[in-house]
């Protein structure tokens, strides 16, 4: 596909051993435990969290006053704010942090699903790794426990958040008009499931919907990202030459199991925004009322309830994403074997979601923790209102593969993989080698010692002259990186490294 991805997710932390304990210490203990050494080496004096992708750059944001709060009670702890994000660039590329309340990983940058997924999943394991450590440095066996989904069902949801670069020439109102109706869909295969219903901070034990997230958005289009949550984020900040290129930056999607699941969310995602780079999205697709139809989608099991048209005509849900199928299918009939994986199984997914939804629980999230739900509650003769169900759907992102229960179903062979277990094993430690992030991730495994700042885009050696920045800015021309990885490999020195 030729797009650079990447893949954020906050992660669930509770302690099992006690009644409270406080989340940004345990998220900041936990990052503490990865085996990089811990300092507080991250440059944030690039990020501007209020540059606003439509153009202008905003006075504030809706969330300041809880940040102040947050600030508030971090000054009664006894870290600095660099010690208390405990920011790590690893040497696999990866990026692993206290997002204040929450670890969270974000992947390399990569230019494959193959790569995306088996960086996803290395995530995971880097973090039960580090709670494995920390269990063990607090004296009791799995007290700390880590779960990849989005809620804690008492109305605070946390993100999984899937990136692609843009070019700078393609119009953030492009993307208003065409992205968001797909992203409202795409929960039909994307959603990872929620047993309830959220509404502000209130929770109602009330029957089984697709999607984790969709219960927490408001509007559209927003810059915010806390409050009023929008389908899309307009924050630019794009980790590259603002000139040429935008970062788009998507906060809706659940947070997956499946690595089936994620390949299906990223790849039909990237091949949309193609259509629309090239001017071939489905005008028809866009939708009446965005906002409230993400909420109605759903909650509807049946995926029979139709969505209104912006035109008012009204068309199936499935239909609705087959829109963007057909235009794919007709732009891109020539495409690598990626390309054709991604068309193949968008189709096949869609015809099984219409004929039977349950003939996909091997695969897709929001079915396979339904299939579970549903054994349980026939074995025990429970219903809907069983307070044994919310604690059912948590243990199906536990990370732990000794508890996760989607992780036990994988060990038994009944999910369908992307990517080996060998494939992980390698991202754990390696990045991906096509992609900027290789240059950046070897760095940080010759030259750590060294290295005085760090950031997606630039490192600042010790001594942090000019000449002691290394910039990865134009690093996304396939053969200027080989070439960059095989000048890294011979250097011995940062001042070789800086020569060139």
């Amino acid at each position: 596909m030729q797009r650079l991805i990447g893949i954020e997710t906050e992660y669930g932390i509770i302690r099992e051993d006690v009644d409270e304990s406080d989340p940004v210490v345990e998220s900041m203990e936990l990052v503490r435990c990865h085996r990089r050494p811990f300092r507080a080496d991250w440059d944030y004096s690039e990020e501007d969290p209020k540059q606003d992708a439509r153009g202008f750059r905003a006075e504030t944001l809706q969330q300041e006053q809880e940040e102040l709060d947050f600030e508030k009670h971090d000054r009664e702890r006894p870290f600095s704010f660099h010690e208390m994000k405990s920011d790590l660039m690893l040497g696999n590329g990866a990026r692993f942090y206290n997002d204040h309340t929450h670890p969270e990983y974000s992947t390399p940058e990569c230019l494959t699903l193959k790569s995306l997924i088996a960086h996803d999943r290395a995530g995971e394991r880097i973090l039960h790794d580090c709670a494995k450590r920390r269990n063990q440095i607090l004296g009791i066996e799995g007290a700390l426990q880590l779960y990849k989904n989005n809620t804690d069902f008492h109305g605070h949801s946390y993100g999984c958040h899937d990136n692609y670069l843009l070019p700078r020439t393609l119009p953030f109102a492009d993307l208003v008009t065409h992205l968001i109706p797909f992203l409202v869909t795409r929960q039909i295969f994307a959603g990872a499931g929620k047993v309830g219903v959220e509404t502000g901070h209130h929770y109602t034990q009330k029957g089984f919907q697709l999607s984790q997230r969709a219960d927490f958005f408001e509007v559209e289009v927003s810059i915010d990202t806390m409050h009023a949550r929008p389908i899309l984020n307009s924050r630019d900040e794009p980790h590259a030459d603002a000139t040429q290129y935008r970062r788009l930056h998507l906060i809706l999607g659940d947070s997956n199991m499946s690595e089936y699941t994620t390949a299906l969310k990223v790849g039909t995602t990237s091949l949309v925004l193609q259509l629309i780079e090239q001017g071939l999205a489905p005008k028809e697709a866009r939708l009446e009322a965005p906002v409230s139809t993400l909420r109605a989608v759903s909650r509807d099991l049946s995926l029979k309830q139709s969505v209104t048209l912006s035109d008012g005509r009204s068309i199936s849900v499935i239909d609705h994403q087959r829109l963007y199928l057909e235009a794919a299918q007709k732009a891109f009939s020539k495409g690598d074997a990626e390309t054709q994986w991604i068309l193949s199984h968008w189709q096949s997914t869609l015809d099984a979601l219409e004929k039977d939804p349950m003939q996909l629980a091997d695969r897709i999230d929001w079915v396979t923790k339904l299939w579970l739900l549903k054994t349980f509650m026939e074995a025990e003769s429970c219903a809907w209102d069983d307070a044994r169900l919310p604690g059912l759907d948590l243990e199906y992102h536990n990370i732990d593969p000794e508890r996760g229960l989607f992780l036990s179903l994988e060990a038994e062979g009944e999910i369908q993989r992307f990517v080996t277990d060998d494939a992980i094993t390698q991202a754990m430690d390696m990045p991906p080698m096509d992609t900027r992030a290789g240059v950046r991730g070897l760095i940080v495994q010759k030259f750590l010692k060294n290295i005085h700042k760090i950031q997606w885009e630039k490192v600042i050696f010790k001594g942090n002259q000019a000449q002691g920045v290394y910039r990865f800015d134009d690093l996304f021309d396939d053969k200027a990186i080989k070439a960059e990885i095989h000048r890294l490999n011979q250097c011995t020195q940062v001042a070789s490294l800086l020569a060139h």
